[in-house]
């Protein structure tokens, strides 16, 4: 396991912590893959009932990192031939992992900014605690580019097609107590307070049969379902078609010169 994802266990609580705050947790191949592998192994403990997942410092997830360091892709867990076959990545396992994979409680523990990829994986918890001072940003925008890692679902699902086309398109920076307006997340702590009371809430889940609370997301699981893979590979399309796009080079060049861009619309 890699030393940007610390383990620690409490009874029947597991919580995962992203380690790497020289970077606001800035998700890197071996940050990204490690999370992922935790997730996976705690769903596989039956002494783990509940999952917390949050970061160090003063970050959830900033998204993706743009500067890496060495060689990142010793970190992906699979087999060449695996590898040459993957079409989903890291950023689309987020969610398939937290959702649809790990059919115990995930919570959120929201203790920084959650930025992009980061807040794709955020909104991939089962329930979302947030610090007064943490920022929700989509970020997406800003470097031409459409939302990911399950966010169309997420996000759709948990404040609405309108408020979701809303947040996204306009880019805007959310905190607490409007993340709770919208229904982002369902409560927001202060930061003194947040730790702890992020810890006494994972230890109150731990009050139900894990049986319940295992079948409980499986059913909601169901009840919001569609075809999660094409969606996915949908997101994709989409945020390539954006990147790849004049419009979406103008943006990242903007973005780097630290000036508003300017769009045209055109495909050549």
């Amino acid at each position: 396991m890699t030393d940007l994802v610390q383990i620690y266990d409490r009874d029947h609580v597991r919580v995962i912590r992203m380690n790497r705050p020289g970077k606001k947790n800035a998700a890197s191949l071996e940050l990204a893959w490690g999370v992922i592998e935790a997730i996976r192994g705690a769903a596989q403990e039956e002494n783990v009932w509940i999952i917390g997942l949050t970061g160090v410092g003063d970050a959830f997830c900033a998204g993706l990192d743009l500067t890496p360091e060495g060689d990142q892709e010793k970190f992906i867990p699979m087999s060449d031939q695996d590898r040459y076959l993957d079409d989903l990545g890291w950023v689309s396992r987020f969610y398939l992992t937290l959702r649809e994979e790990c059919d115990k409680p995930v919570v959120g523990g929201i203790n920084g900014v959650a930025v992009g990829a980061g807040l794709a994986l955020a909104m991939a918890t089962d329930i979302r605690i947030m610090a007064t001072s943490a920022r929700l940003l989509a970020g997406y925008p800003r470097i031409g580019g459409s939302p990911d890692g399950g966010l169309s679902m997420t996000l759709s699902q948990a404040i609405g097609y309108e408020q979701a086309m809303k947040f996204l398109l306009e880019n805007r920076t959310v905190t607490g107590e409007e993340a709770m307006e919208l229904g982002m997340v369902s409560r927001v702590v202060s930061d003194e307070l947040f730790e702890q009371e992020f810890n006494n809430y994972l230890d109150s889940l731990t009050n139900l049969s894990p049986i319940t609370a295992r079948t409980t997301k499986r059913v909601l699981r169901a009840a919001n379902r569609i075809d999660v893979e094409k969606q996915l590979h949908y997101e994709l399309l989409n945020i390539g078609k954006s990147l790849g796009s004049l419009d979406g080079q103008e943006a990242r060049k903007a973005f780097i010169e630290k000036r508003p861009p300017i769009f045209t619309g055109k495909t050549e």
